[in-house]
């Protein structure tokens, strides 16, 4: 494209002539036969110069540089981040990586100040000569990238725009390329850092297939940075990707906002971290390692590090319901919503009318804090009186963290951040583990030998030694047998330990780099010896067998190893939690060698927003099936995956697919979903099969697992949150008080007017005179609303041309956010009281205040634009390239004439908060109803032939099709209305297009704790506690293990089951057989009933008569039960009482008939 430019247009209109000259004997060329080969050569040079405009790498703008670009593309500028990597290789020992950067933004200061200058780095990796340095990264002194919303919408929910910009310009160090150092790899290049350099001087063995997803079999013998790269780069190429394979010198961390190393001895990671430590501005250092099933992290960021967000939460406001005049004063709040103040929090107040000494923005300190109320510490007793009205909000306060170095931390490790409150003394004690650890590797130059009994044994001496050193502050129990599974598991990086660590420390890299969210201070110390197997191992068991498996069983043993090759699992889903299970299943072997089967479920397609998570994903697999490609991907991982993908929605609707033999053929389930009704049907199929189910799910930085073993726990449906509270219909539709309302609003308006209204229309228009017969027989009010808002759409507010639209748009405006409310405040003055005597407008309500339409205003423009596109799509309107400049539609706007309204009395407006319904019913609906069909069938015989509408489906990850821009206008213009404070359309799209966040770092740690209980599960004969659930919140950092809930147990005489029993049947029994089967166990039927009809009632006299027929005869004539060919029981559930009439909840009961 630069060779183009500079030839200019002379090249293009010479070479055609020239050539035209010389050939024109040849070809008979004459002037027009010339003229002709110049258009199209220039055709051609234009098509291709767009086509290089595409395909080569964009860059980040640089404050100061000047990006050509035509304006048609401008607005994508900055969402096309493409850097080529080229890895070329030739029969020499060279071997040479050029990474092709445009990245040219500031790289940002060191712990979250993004300012700091650094020179440009160069780089070119030649083994031959054994110099390393980092290849060219085009570094200035600008400002970071916009951000690419479509990408990273989950990831701004949790982060916010600031935080990601403090990452796009942090340049990150990650030293040891082993199954860690690829996890956190990974999960900070999904996160957009500007450039990861991944440091490593070894070479990939096969042990290290089992941990590291990036490596093959065909990378054994390359050095593990290298390896990496491509695959690393695939995964985000707006980050610069780079490699150092030489011995590090501490002097180069000072290119880096944060270094973490993964596998550095004691004495070297002293070293480095004095370095990082007292280097201005200090560098974030972090040290993590993972040893089998035990695992470490420490942090150091500095001697003063800023924390801006503790907790990354919104912060907590209230609606005040009074303020007393008194020293300290008490402040009450509406019942609406409880309050989520605690002592010592500093808030500020807004829009307290009487009291306004305190709207002057000063935060105040709190105590007292209580429900509904707290006390201010101040003394309001000159201050005006009270009125009414009034925000309070919370100040989120800055937090200063003085860290402690390494050398200084090791003797003086203060707190420990606990994970498991069962294991609270083991800390300390792999505190002097991970120690000993690092003597006896130095002494050796190895590590423990797994299975080595005298290996182990020196390991407990030297932790002893440590331990002797402490005098006072020694340890009581070192727990050997504790330290013998460490020594015999050291060498090890197991794959879930590695996704579990990847996430806790891809967190703490971007608390470094941001200030958002609390690190974690200083140490963290984790182990799960309950993953291993219950048997006793033998040396001999860890033998290694020359696989890629050999690092896990040197931990687990073979006979673990191969009951996971031959595990069949189920896992539903292949979301972000669906790609990093399939990730790790296929590393630890699952379902890998005959009979082994992994069966992946979904029925969705891979959209770009899922990039910045679903890792197994690439932009040229937009569209594509998530199943297919995922399981394509783990494929790749390992090869012998034995893997099905299917595209089905797990539901009633699909159990002729995963029929009864599917489900009883299952060894395990595991859950990647993402809404309850899904995960409730599972745990109900899992319940009904007797199945092991894996469940887990993330918000953000929070994640949650839970185990769900049959028999040993409660099945999750056993417990549930409570459900979400919905604001009440009057509140959204007339009395809103905060955006939410304003959005929720502002979705139901879009879908009605542009989704339901039209497809109501077209059902009208398929079959009139059904649809108007539907209509009169409902006769109620919803029917006549639906025939009103048909009529209207056709009749009065029909648009033909764009023009029309327009006006649409611009009487909507008036009819929102001027009419109506010009109307409310008719009804409800601002003085109306309510029929106790209290004033009506009295918190949470705000009085509001109407819009008045302005050119000048241009989020006035700006929503007519977006209305009026958005109409004149649903009509199949041509939409003219003027309607975005907006001076050009202001003057289009003037051509409307609005209407002057007037306020009517006795206009009725819900105010019930229990309303479920804006419609009211009449007693002339029917006649009306009768009247509007009358009418449409009028306006029917004036449409052109054919005529249908376009309804228009909500979708909030396209912005360019104006839907969030029309849903933030409406929901903005009515937050104007009420004096609400407005949003944008980031915030918006959030909560009007209800946007779970979403990160990779937490969706890897809740993925990698589930796996360390598969391996208990597939083990068998573990105890309920052995197994874990977790909470986790990675902002805090808080984890939180416990044991799982055991099941409710019910007993009967001599019997005793839990919900986790089903009772069997075979043979096709009557009724009478079944009542008499249940009788010889005590317990007296009255009552069976299939699905939700009843088949016998010991009530009803009729029921006797039911008493010799086949009980599945039975719900075949009576409940219409349908028993298709794979369908071999049915399920009936019965109620029964005991001698003494009590109620005794039995199991379900199947009756096996085939």
């Amino acid at each position: 494209m630069t060779l183009l430019a500079r030839l200019g247009l002379g090249f293009i209109v010479i070479v055609p002539i020239v050539v035209g000259l010389v050939c024109k004997d040849c070809f008979d060329l004459n002037l027009l036969n010339i003229f002709l080969l110049l258009t199209v050569s220039m055709g051609f040079c234009g098509v291709f110069s767009s086509l290089l405009h595409f395909m080569l790498p964009r860059k980040r703008p640089v404050v100061g540089e000047v990006v050509e670009d035509d304006t048609s593309d401008r607005e994508s500028l900055f969402k096309r981040h493409r850097i080529g990597c080229l890895i070329s290789s030739s029969g020499t020992a060279t071997e040479k990586i050029t990474t092709n950067t445009a990245a040219t933004a500031n790289d940002g200061n060191k712990s979250g100040d993004v300012n700091r200058n650094k020179s440009d780095i160069s780089n070119s990796i030649n083994h031959s000569s054994s110099s390393s340095v980092l290849p060219d990264m085009a570094l200035g002194d600008g400002n970071p990238p916009d951000i690419d919303e479509d990408l990273h919408s989950r990831q701004l929910a949790v982060y916010g725009r600031e935080t990601m910009r403090r990452l796009f310009a942090s340049n990150v160090l990650i030293s040891g390329m082993q199954g860690l150092g690829a996890e956190i790899a990974k999960n900070l290049v999904l996160a957009g850092v500007k450039s990861v350099t991944l440091h490593d001087e070894g070479t990939v063995e096969l042990w290290d297939l089992s941990s590291n997803f990036f490596f093959s079999e065909n990378d054994v013998g390359k050095n593990r940075a290298l390896a990496c790269v491509q695959k690393l780069q695939e995964l985000n190429n707006a980050v610069v990707i780079s490699t150092l394979t030489t011995e590090l010198i501490k002097e180069q961390l000072s290119d880096f906002q944060a270094v973490v190393f993964t596998d550095m001895n004691q004495q070297k990671a002293i070293e480095f971290n004095d370095y990082c430590h007292n280097h201005k501005p200090s560098i974030a250092f972090i040290k993590a390692e993972v040893r089998g099933l035990f695992g470490s992290v420490f942090c150091d960021f500095g001697p003063e590090f800023t924390v801006f967000d503790v907790d990354g939460e919104e912060p907590h406001t209230g609606i005040i319901a009074s303020i007393s005049n008194d020293n300290p004063a008490l402040v009450s709040c509406v019942d609406d919503e409880r309050l989520e103040f605690q002592d010592g929090d500093l808030v500020v107040f807004s829009e307290v009318r009487g009291m306004i000494e305190l709207n002057d923005g000063k935060p105040r300190k709190i105590k007292n804090a209580r429900p509904y109320s707290f006390t201010l510490d101040e003394d309001t007793s000159n201050f005006g009186t009270y009125e009414k009205g009034g925000i309070v909000t919370q100040v989120k306060q800055p937090k200063l963290l003085n860290f402690k170095p390494l050398r200084e931390a090791l003797k003086d490790p203060g707190d420990f951040l606990l994970s498991d409150f069962s294991k609270f003394d083991r800390p300390p004690l792999l505190h002097l583990a991970f120690q000993a650890l690092d003597k006896f590797i130095s002494e050796l130059g190895r590590f423990p030998i797994a299975g080595s009994e005298d290996d182990a044994q020196k390991l407990i001496s030297i932790v002893s030694e440590i331990n002797e050193s402490l005098g006072d502050g020694k340890l009581d129990d070192i727990n050997p047998k504790l330290l013998q599974y460490f020594a015999f598991g050291a060498r090890a990086v197991l794959n879930p330990m590695a996704a579990m660590f990847g996430g806790i420390v891809g967190q703490e890299v971007v608390k470094a780099c941001s200030g958002k969210f609390h690190p974690l201070f200083q140490f963290f110390y984790f182990d799960s010896v309950e993953s291993l197997p219950t048997e006793p191992l033998e040396p001999s068991d860890f033998r290694p067998l020359n696989c890629r498996y050999d690092s896990q069983i040197s931990v687990f043993g073979l006979k673990l190893q191969k009951k996971l090759e031959v595990a069949k699992v189920f896992v539903v889903g292949s979301g972000a939690l669906g790609c990093e299970f399939l990730k790790n299943l296929a590393l630890m072997g699952v379902s890998c060698n005959s009979p082994g089967k992994l069966t992946i479920t979904d029925d969705d397609v891979i959209e770009k927003s899922n990039l910045s998570r679903q890792f197994l994903f690439r932009d040229w697999n937009i569209g594509q099936a998530k199943s297919t490609v995922a399981a394509s991907a783990a494929a790749a991982i390992n090869p012998n995956l034995r893997i099905e993908a299917l595209q089905n929605r797990v539901s009633p609707e699909t159990e002729n697919v995963f029929d009864d033999a599917f489900w009883e053929n299952l060894g395990v389930v595991i859950n990647a979903l993402d809404n309850v009704n899904a995960r409730l049907y599972v745990d109900q199929r899992c319940l009904y099969f007797q199945k092991p189910l894996l469940e887990s799910g993330t918000l953000g930085a929070k994640c949650n697992t839970q185990m769900v073993i049959p028999h040993l726990t409660e099945n999750y449906g056993a417990s549930r949150d409570p459900p979400e509270k919905q604001a009440p219909m009057c509140t959204v539709h007339s009395f809103p008080h905060n955006i939410d309302h304003c959005l929720t609003w502002a979705r139901s308006e879009f879908e009605g007017l542009l989704e339901k209204t039209p497809a109501e229309v077209n059902a009208f228009l398929s079959n009139p005179s059904e649809y108007a017969s539907s209509m009169r027989n409902a006769g109620d009010a919803q029917a006549r609303d639906n025939l009103e808002r048909i009529l209207e759409c056709l009749d009065r507010e029909r648009c033909e041309t764009f023009q029309d639209c327009i006006m649409w748009a611009r009487l909507k405006f008036e009819d929102y956010f001027a009419n109506r409310v010009k109307q409310l405040i008719f009804t409800f003055p601002e003085d109306a009281a309510t029929s106790t005597g209290t004033p009506f407008w009295s918190a949470p309500k705000r009085f509001p205040q109407p819009l008045e339409f302005s050119a000048a205003d241009p989020s006035h423009v700006y929503f007519i634009m977006a209305a009026s596109i958005l109409r004149a799509e649903t009509f199949g309107i041509a939409i003219p390239d003027w309607v975005k400049n907006p001076r050009k539609l202001a003057e289009a706007v003037d051509k409307v004439t609005v209407p002057k309204f007037e306020p009517r009395k006795g206009v009725k407006i819900v105010t019930d908060e229990k309303a479920t319904s804006l419609s009211t019913a009449s007693i002339d609906d029917a006649a009306v109803i009768n009247e509007l069909v009358v009418k449409l069938e009028q306006c029917r015989m004036n449409l052109p032939p054919g005529f249908r509408m376009k309804p228009i489906q909500f979708e909030k990850d396209d912005d360019t099709n104006y839907h969030m821009d029309l849903i933030a206008g409406l929901a903005n213009m009515r937050a104007r209305n009420y004096s609400i404070p407005e949003v944008d359309k980031l915030k918006a799209k959030f909560i009007a297009g209800r946007i779970i966040p979403a990160i990779a770092t937490s969706t890897a740690m809740a993925t990698g704790l589930v796996c360390l209980e598969l391996y208990k599960v597939l083990d068998g004969g573990h105890k309920v506690e052995d197994y874990r659930n977790t909470f986790a919140n990675l902002a805090l950092p808080l984890f939180s293990m416990a044991e799982p809930v055991p099941p409710k147990v019910v007993k009967h005489r001599d019997m005793s089951w839990t919900i986790w029993d089903r009772w069997i049947i075979k043979g096709n029994p009557t009724l009478r057989e079944l009542l008499q089967w249940l009788t010889d166990k005590g317990l007296n039927a009255y009552s069976i009933s299939c699905g939700s009809c009843l088949l016998y009632n010991s009530m009803f006299p009729r029921h006797r008569e039911r008493m010799d027929k086949k009980v599945v005869d039975l719900a075949r004539d009576v409940a219409k039960v349908e028993l298709p060919a794979y369908r071999c029981h049915l399920d009936v559930v019965v109620a029964c009482e005991d001698d003494e009439d009590n109620d005794i909840d039995i199991p379900q009961l199947s009756i096996y008939f085939r």
